[in-house]
């Protein structure tokens, strides 16, 4: 019986070791890709950029949570999936919904409120869809769509498809009791699902290790054998790596697995929040040692993939782009009145 007991506790403890992983090392990726990586994380940082610009001057009203900082972690995620698989988030959700190939035009109009915003103006920053690119919001309650999420996960092992679900979500989110209500569900029933979290280490403005006990995200599936892994959410190639292989465990019938996803926000939690609990200081060591645009930028131009004149071509490219739909925003009319009464369930 002694001896029984011995060996059950070994495989408890082998069990808890498999669950504690590092994230695999970054693997090399083509120009094409590199290029790919810094065009699309540069259109996230132009459109927020410019987005907070239309705040400033009044063009977006309400809530607005930018992503500036954070553009490796959506780049790198999104290029791992395939067509059908789904992409759910909080509100922080612009760069999402660039990365799955919504119209920067939609998207700007929708923050502006307007009537040819993905939502019909009626949603604004927090809440836009697109069926088409399977992206199912922008959710304002903290940590309300992970629960969703991981039901979309459900949909897909029940109805036996071959798709999985990418679940964003922060670290103040981290610790909300309807997250592990879903790590549950989701590890008794194999989901394919991966949980990103976007670690920007501040949540709504208070640092991790003031708000957590358990710092290291990757560890919080324990209790409920997932495992997970820490990325370097700063480096687009560590977070492709990472998501390639957290894809592929949760497609293959393993279950749900975890991305810690180290970054890091430059910005305040939204547009009216001032960011004091932390130092211009910090910050700027942030932009100018791990800054994920300059990273790609500095690999480009060091294997000799493009010049910095070829690099400030597709930047000029980007901000016409971003010029455009800002544009489109501001003419496009707003919705008529009569769409309060439409899209109402009662």
């Amino acid at each position: 019986m002694a001896a029984r007991a011995k060996k059950t506790s070994a495989k408890k403890t082998q069990t808890v070791l498999t669950n504690t992983a590092r994230s695999p090392e970054p693997a090399e990726f083509t120009k094409e890709e590199e290029l790919q990586f810094y065009h699309d994380m540069l259109l996230i940082r132009r459109f927020e950029e410019k987005a907070g610009q239309l705040y400033g001057m009044g063009v977006i009203g309400g809530f607005c949570h930018l992503y500036i900082g954070q553009e490796a972690v959506v780049t790198g995620t999104v290029k791992a999936i395939k067509q059908g698989d789904q992409v759910i988030t909080s509100y922080r959700d612009h760069g999402h919904m660039l990365a799955t190939g919504m119209n920067p035009r939609g998207v700007m109009a929708e923050l502006a409120g307007r009537k040819d915003g993905f939502s019909k103006g009626k949603g604004g920053s927090m809440h836009m869809f697109s069926k088409e690119k399977n992206f199912f919001g922008g959710h304002g309650i903290v940590g309300a769509q992970v629960p969703i999420g991981t039901g979309l996960a459900f949909s897909n092992k029940y109805l036996g498809r071959d798709n999985v679900t990418l679940v964003y979500f922060g670290d103040g989110a981290a610790n909300q009791g309807q997250v592990y209500e879903s790590f549950n569900m989701a590890s008794l029933w194999k989901l394919p699902v991966v949980y990103v979290i976007e670690n920007n280490q501040y949540a709504m403005g208070t640092a991790v290790s003031r708000a957590s006990a358990e710092t290291d995200f990757s560890r919080r599936g324990l209790s409920f054998e997932i495992p997970g892994y820490v990325v370097d959410g700063m480096d687009v190639c560590a977070v492709k790596s990472a998501a390639d292989e957290a894809v592929a465990w949760a497609r293959s019938g393993k279950g749900p697995i975890i991305l810690d996803m180290q970054t890091y926000r430059y910005r305040g939690h939204s547009m009216s929040d001032p960011a004091k609990y932390r130092t211009k200081e910090e910050v700027e060591k942030v932009k100018t040692e791990h800054d994920p645009i300059n990273q790609v930028k500095n690999r480009c131009i060091k294997k000799g993939w493009a010049t910095e004149d070829e690099l400030k071509e597709i930047d000029k490219k980007v901000r016409a782009v971003v010029a455009d739909a800002a544009d489109f925003a501001e003419n496009d009319p707003e919705p008529d009145v009569s769409e309060l009464y439409t899209d109402v369930l009662l």
